[in-house]
Order: C-alpha cells, then sequence, then structure tokens
C-alpha cells in the first residue's frame, strides 16, 4: 500500500464524474482509488467507467506519475541489499513484436558487464510472442518462484527472469482485466500506469524502453509509438527511475526464428556462432544494453559500451551466466551446450516452398506471428496450454530473391493438418515484388 499516507478525499463515483468531466485529479484522489481497487471497495463498474473517462479526458503527466506510483505501492516494492550488489539496477521493456528474444541475451550480457537485472517478463499476447513462455520452453525452468528466490539468483548471478507475482502491483491485474473487456485498453497513459509501475515495483535504478512500429507492432503507428514512449519516458523520470526509450521497427521478424523452443535454440546460437546472428536482432541487443550501460554511468561513451557487450558476446561470460541461472531457476543448464538435445522437438518439420518466382519485399508480420498461434504456439485464449515446440524457422530476410519451388522457411508443426493451415496463413503474410525501402531497425532514441 501508498506510503503517502493518503486520505480517501471522497467516493469513487465523485472522482469518475471529476475525470469525466475534464477535471484534474489530485495525487491522493488518484491514490484513494487505487486503494479502493485492492481492497475491493472500488467495484468493476466504476473501474470500467474511470478508464472509459480517462481514455477520453486523459491525464496529465502529474496524474499519470500519480496513478502509476498508486499501482506501484498496491503491492510490494522489492528493497535490494546494496552490500550483496556490484552493481546498479537496471532493465530493459519491450512492447513485444514477433522473434523479440532481445531479453534471452541482452540480460546475461548486462549481467557479465557487472550490473544487476531484475526482469519481470510476460506471457505472449496476441501475435507477439512472450518471454516467460520462451523461457519455460526449457525444461524445468521456473518461472514462478519466491521473491526471496528470485532476489537471491539477481544478486549472485545478476539478472533472473520471472513472470509477476501476486504480491507485486496487484491493482494492475484487476484494472487490466476490466479495460481489456471494455475496449479501454489502449490508452497511453493507462498503458504508461501498467508498464511503468511494475517496473519501479522491481525497485528498479534505470529503465530503457524498446518500443516498436510497423505491422508486427501493438502499436503499428509510428507517430504513436513516439507519443508512448514519450509518455512513458516522463513518467519513469517523474517517478525518481532514470528512464529512456528507442523506437525500433517491427515490419519484419527481428529474428531467423519464431516459437519458443526455436527462440532459445537461435539464443544460444546466438552467443556460439557468430554467422548466426541476425543482423537486425544483434543491432537491437547491442543498442539497448548501451544505452543502459551509458545511463547507468557504466561506460563513458556508446562505443565503450557497445565493445563492452560484445566482449562478453563472444567470450563465452555471457553464456556462461545464462547456464548458472538457468540452473538456479530449476531448469536444464545443458540447453546452453547442446539445445537440439534439450528442447522440445515437433514431430512435423517441413519447408515451405516460394509459390512464384520473385523477391521478398515485405512481411505482414502480424500474420507471421498468427502463423505460430494457428500452430499451438500461442494462445486463443488466457491460460492455455501451448506447444513450446512449434513454430516456424529460417525465416528469409527481405531482398531475397526466390524460384518458383524453392525452400523459403521451415514449419514445425505437431500434425500434417496443423502444418498445411499454417503454411497457408505464412504465405498469405508474404509481399512480393515491391518498395524495398526497409527501415533502419532503430529508429529513434528519446530521453
Amino acid at each position: 500500500m501508498s506510503s503517502s499516507g493518503a486520505k480517501h478525499v471522497g467516493l469513487p463515483q465523485e472522482w469518475i464524474r471529476r475525470k469525466r468531466d475534464g477535471q484534474v485529479l489530485s495525487m491522493e484522489e488518484i491514490e484513494a482509488f487505487v486503494q479502493g481497487v485492492t481492497s475491493g471497495d472500488v467495484s468493476e463498474a466504476q473501474i470500467a467507467a474511470f478508464s472509459m473517462a480517462v481514455f477520453f479526458q486523459d491525464l496529465n503527466v502529474d496524474e499519470r506519475v500519480a496513478l502509476t506510483l498508486a499501482v506501484r505501492d498496491s503491492g510490494r516494492v522489492l528493497r535490494w541489499d546494496r552490500g550483496k550488489l556490484h552493481g546498479p539496477i537496471l532493465d530493459k521493456h519491450s512492447t513485444g513484436g514477433v522473434g523479440d528474444t532481445v531479453s534471452l541475451m541482452l540480460a546475461p550480457m548486462l549481467a557479465a558487464c557487472g550490473v544487476h537485472v531484475p526482469m519481470i517478463a510476460g506471457r505472449g499476447l496476441a501475435h507477439t510472442g512472450g518471454t516467460i513462455d520462451k523461457l519455460e520452453a526449457i525444461p524445468g525452468y521456473q518461472t514462478g518462484v519466491t521473491i526471496a528466490h528470485f532476489q537471491k539468483v539477481v544478486e549472485t548471478h545478476g539478472f533472473s527472469i520471472v513472470r509477476q507475482t501476486e504480491e507485486l502491483a496487484p491493482a494492475d491485474r484487476r484494472m487490466y482485466a476490466t479495460r481489456d473487456v471494455t475496449a479501454t485498453v489502449e490508452h497511453l497513459g493507462l498503458i504508461t500506469a501498467s508498464i511503468v509501475s511494475k517496473k519501479l515495483a522491481a525497485g528498479l535504478e534505470h529503465l530503457v524502453l524498446d518500443v516498436k512500429c510497423g505491422n508486427g507492432a501493438v502499436l503499428q503507428d509510428v507517430a504513436l509509438a513516439r507519443q508512448l514512449a514519450e509518455s512513458m519516458v516522463a513518467v519513469g523520470n517523474g517517478a525518481g527511475m532514470k528512464t529512456s526509450a528507442l523506437l525500433t521497427d517491427m515490419s519484419v521478424p527481428l529474428a531467423w526464428s519464431a516459437g519458443n523452443a526455436l527462440e532459445v535454440k537461435e539464443v544460444v546460437d546466438y552467443f556460439r556462432d557468430s554467422a548466426s546472428r541476425h543482423p537486425r536482432l544483434d543491432e537491437v541487443v547491442l543498442a539497448l544494453g548501451a544505452r543502459l550501460l551509458v545511463q547507468a554511468d557504466q561506460c563513458t561513451t556508446t562505443e565503450e559500451a557497445r565493445q563492452t557487450l560484445e566482449n562478453v558476446r563472444d567470450n563465452g561470460r555471457a553464456l556462461e551466466i545464462w547456464a548458472d541461472q538457468i540452473e538456479a531457476m530449476g531448469g536444464d543448464p545443458r540447453v546452453t551446450d547442446d539445445p537440439e538435445k534439450v528442447l522440445a522437438h515437433a514431430p512435423i518439420v517441413k519447408p515451405v516452398r516460394a509459390p512464384r518466382s520473385g523477391t521478398l519485399t515485405g512481411y505482414d508480420v502480424r500474420q507471421v506471428g498468427m502463423t505460430v498461434v494457428e500452430l499451438g504456439g500461442g494462445r486463443t485464449i488466457p491460460d492455455a496450454v501451448i506447444d513450446p515446440a512449434v513454430g516456424l524457422s529460417g525465416l528469409p530476410q527481405v531482398g531475397t530473391r526466390f524460384q518458383a519451388g524453392e525452400n523459403m522457411a521451415l514449419i514445425h508443426a505437431s500434425s500434417e493438418q496443423g502444418w498445411e493451415r499454417a503454411e497457408a496463413r505464412f504465405l498469405r503474410g508474404l509481399l512480393w515484388d515491391g518498395d524495398q525501402n526497409q527501415p533502419s531497425v532503430i529508429l529513434e532514441q528519446l530521453s
């Protein structure tokens, strides 16, 4: 709960009416509302009415900061023992995409650079993959450990990645569930409070945001993505956490693969085989990591930071730390030596063949992501069991020339019928012989 000693300064319907009429709510009113959400004194109907009032009347920066802090304080806020740490506490957050394995690469690289990364991650949403689903493709890996265990692993190994617990920002779960069924999810201020509150609850000192745009992003329009980035940067800094952001392109898949076990294997390949690194993925990893190291005063320049990250990527140190962290979380560390032996395999693995001769000039990335969902690697209903083995591998880069019938990519499926449905959807997501002006993967930097 909030430590500010906020009093109940009215009734929920009064705060809703004031926001409905375009008035600015005080910090005390917002804190009281969130306390009511947490305790149950505020009903789902009142959460819905408040969210809709905000949707149409908006929140100014001070209101967004107040809401974010109140949601943070609705549950436990992690405290870190400086005597057990050897560097600053930082993290990154991505708004989601297809083939976005950045967290699994960057967290151990940052830990190898001497900082601490307590990462609270999520599951897949719609067509986008989820870091927690990817980690759970590693046999034995526990994403729901106690906070004490989570903190010990972060202190000992430099990083850990877990799912949100019942103790952290409980008001957000109740508010989001109501927003999800009342068409109010998309409001930038409410998105900001939802994301930033959980990062603050983790006790972060520094945060860099990877806000994606393009046809595979949740927010496809670059102007809207920029507004979200600006909102989260302003609120994070206003709440006392040094925050910056990158706008990155998600108009093509970010990796060679899409699918949980397949992406874990790609992470191992990233560390073990320089020739296998997807150039756009590598650039996002290095850009986000360099921003964090400079922001946290661990490096003086971006160039120095990138070189530091490249060193731990290439000398095996980051992979060694990842293996130790996997074992500490109950997972099989042999995945970092021989992922083929440890990870699940789909029974049907067959190539997609080019339906025509021509040049691949673009993707409908949402269709690529939904191909994985259709295979069973994502969810169509909450809490559904997913198949970690299915997905796509060998995704071609834009600009590749194909002859009709030539192999384009591999579909990993649980059945022949599933493979056929996935093939049809995947082919619908390919763009041929059009404009090849693919944007750079790093579009803008905001601080």
